[in-house]
């Protein structure tokens, strides 16, 4: 396997954002348990999109705070805050905003009101709760970081993040996300009931505390210089092929496509998710003291990237298979 070097487009400086990373993640762990209790590894998946500058779906039924998560975090890291509660009757302009007609200096005028996805950080709160029309609203804004309005262009604040949260799709009264926006999600977190323990700590916690204020550690000017640093984290074209390979094994009907993915899934996931798998897997790296992309790193962002990209077939779903396992097989059979 070759070599890589450590990250030097700029080695003072670079060297210096790498030291704050490392720093800065006892900080906000200590802040964000404040109010969260365990979800460690949430957690991290969650700074990973952050640091990437990407979009994260948050999976889990109601009452596993979900929401208090997300508001933690924009909180630590200084950022304006929008929640939106996504509802049936809700419409596409009550998330992007609408035009409408005002009285200016004795003239009439159409003006352009904002609505709540004008913030650094968007919680989409229960985002399965409204029909694909009003969800489809998000997809300009995910992909372009703009929203049009009556054929004007509005940028959004930079940086922005939509941090969508969403219950299991089994649930009454939910609708099933457009693959189109799914695939805009970097990662799928399943946040899954605490262990005894810390379901002891947080009844308590709750029941006898006034709330603590969580404390913001960085503002966006940070935010940017971290993300400029996750880019420039080497990789080595092995562990780069390794990744891309993983994503394309996922694809049924290619010529070297194994037996019990063509009978598994019938939909694999596309360039998106081996982009979205690299880009994680430098920002993990950042995260665990390292200066380049490890296999380790790959191999640990496999499930939240390719859990909302694969769909299995129905024989798969009839004999009970689940796309966990198909992951787990995945990772277990890879020969590359």
């Amino acid at each position: 396997m070759s070599t890589t070097t450590p990250i030097q487009n700029n080695p003072d400086s670079d060297q210096q954002l790498f030291e704050r990373i490392q720093k800065g993640r006892v900080l906000l762990e200590r802040e964000l348990e404040k109010t969260i209790v365990g979800q460690k590894q949430v957690i991290e998946q969650l700074l990973i999109c952050l640091l990437s500058g990407t979009h994260c779906l948050i999976t889990g039924a109601p009452g596993l705070a979900k929401t208090l998560l997300v508001r933690s975090v924009a909180q630590a890291f200084h950022l304006d805050f929008s929640r939106i509660q996504f509802t049936p009757d809700l419409m596409p302009a009550d998330i992007t905003g609408t035009e409408i007609l005002s009285d200016h200096e004795g003239r009439r005028e159409l003006r352009f009101v904002q609505g709540p996805i004008f913030a650094n950080v968007i919680l989409a709160d229960e985002i399965n709760r409204t029909p694909p029309k009003t969800q489809s609203a998000l997809l300009e804004a995910m992909q372009e970081h703009q929203v049009t309005a009556a054929g004007k262009r509005y940028p959004l604040p930079k940086p922005f993040f939509v941090l969508a949260t969403q219950n299991p799709i089994e649930m009454e009264g939910t609708y099933p996300l457009p693959e189109a926006q799914l695939d805009r999600f970097m990662f799928n977190v399943l946040i899954d009931y605490l262990p005894f323990e810390d379901e002891l700590k947080v009844v308590l916690d709750t029941t006898s505390q006034n709330p603590q204020t969580i404390e913001a550690l960085f503002d966006q000017n940070d935010i940017s210089q971290f993300q400029g640093l996750v880019r420039r984290v080497p990789i080595a074209k092995e562990i780069a092929s390794y990744a891309v390979k993983l994503v394309g094994a996922t694809r049924p009907g290619q010529p070297d496509t194994k037996d019990w993915i063509n009978h598994s899934i019938t939909w694999g996931a596309g360039l998106r998710a081996a982009q979205m798998l690299v880009l994680g897997a430098k920002a993990r790296a950042l995260l665990h003291g390292n200066t380049h992309v490890r296999f380790e790193d790959i191999q640990a962002l496999v499930a939240p990237v390719l859990r909302h990209r694969l769909l299995l077939s129905y024989k798969a779903e009839a004999e009970g298979l689940t796309v966990e396992r198909v992951i787990e097989r995945l990772l277990s059979d890879s020969e590359f």
